[in-house]
């Protein structure tokens, strides 16, 4: 069981938070009209294919070695920005904007995790 502590889990969790960030990216090529209006700065539609595709490079990074500490590090971050800059504003009034919130957070904090295990040797 220890050596499926130390050894699997670590890469299964990191899998997991790289595969979310492909997806998320490629969600907002997808889906980039709808998300513009969720952002709260000018020039919505260019942060939107910009943030997609660094979730794509996050993910994508996390499965490099000599990078996956720098992307799961920069993902986290965005992450947070996303919380804090689009689902806080709003969390008085929509619940679903703190739920939101609140995954994000999950989110970002997996991505951190996901840097500090990279960094890891057996």
């Amino acid at each position: 069981m220890d050596n499926i502590v130390k050894k699997v889990l670590p890469i299964a969790g990191r899998a997991m938070i790289a595969l979310m960030a492909v997806f998320f990216g490629l969600g907002h090529f997808m889906n980039a009209q709808g998300m513009a209006g969720m952002v709260p700065v000018p020039g919505g539609i260019f942060w939107v294919y910009f943030t997609g595709l660094c979730l794509i490079a996050g993910g994508v990074g996390l499965f490099i070695p000599k990078v996956a500490k720098l992307a799961g590090t920069l993902l986290g971050l965005l992450i947070l920005i996303f919380a804090v800059v689009i689902h806080a504003p709003k969390m008085g009034a929509d619940q679903g904007a703190m739920m939101s919130f609140f995954k994000d957070l999950a989110i970002a904090g997996g991505a951190w995790l996901a840097a500090v295990v990279s960094d890891l040797k057996s």
